[in-house]
């Protein structure tokens, strides 16, 4: 999904604990399009292990809508606030809705984790997560990268098993080079159009 320019942003909206599908759906109820991403975690209940779906942001979802136009959202029963500065609600960064929905819909393993300022950018250039930017983080024999939403200092960490990525800086550098090749090509077709 794509944020386009004529759309309402993002917004973080802040929900009691336990609450967040339930005010999911009552948000859907009431016209509004949420997001509430989601990890699938095995939990031990009587003697048994059951498959649960647990927000990756416990206490929040995502929710589009018009700044100046909040009181159905504020007003639903579970919602805290809107997160912002005071009360100025400020979006989410489109890209990093757009990095969550791919995390989501690609079914890849994620699990909460710490919040990274620093690290080692990297884009994902194949694989189920292809597109996806994010920091990396090594451990023994794993691969993961850190995909943040900085208004709520919270990220998710997702297995890049079967993926394959390379730093930032050298897919803008990759970037720059095909763009330069590609005008040194049609600059040859052009010369050479002319003496033909």
């Amino acid at each position: 999904m794509r944020c386009l320019e004529n759309e309402s942003p993002w917004f973080a909206i802040q929900v009691k604990c336990r609450l967040e599908k339930t005010v999911a759906l009552m948000l859907r109820y009431k016209g509004y399009e949420e997001f509430l991403p989601t990890y699938r975690s095995r939990k031990r209940i009587s003697d048994q292990e059951h498959d649960i779906e647990l927000p990756l942001f416990p206490g929040y979802l995502f929710c589009r809508l018009n700044a100046g136009a909040t009181g159905l959202v504020v007003t639903t029963p579970g919602v805290i606030k809107i997160v912002g500065n005071g009360r100025t609600p400020i979006p989410v960064e489109a890209p990093e809705i757009e990095a969550l929905q791919l995390v989501t819909t690609s079914r890849a393993m994620a699990r909460p984790c710490s919040f990274l300022d620093s690290g080692q950018p990297i884009r994902v250039i194949s694989g189920p997560l292809a597109g996806l930017s994010g920091v990396l983080q090594e451990g023994h024999n794993t691969r993961r990268v850190i995909v943040s939403i900085n208004l709520l200092k919270r990220s998710t960490a997702v297995e890049l098993a079967g993926c394959d990525i390379v730093p930032i800086m050298e897919v803008q550098a990759h970037s720059r080079a095909s763009v330069f090749v590609d005008g040194l090509r049609r600059a040859e077709l052009r010369m050479e159009a002319r003496h033909n």
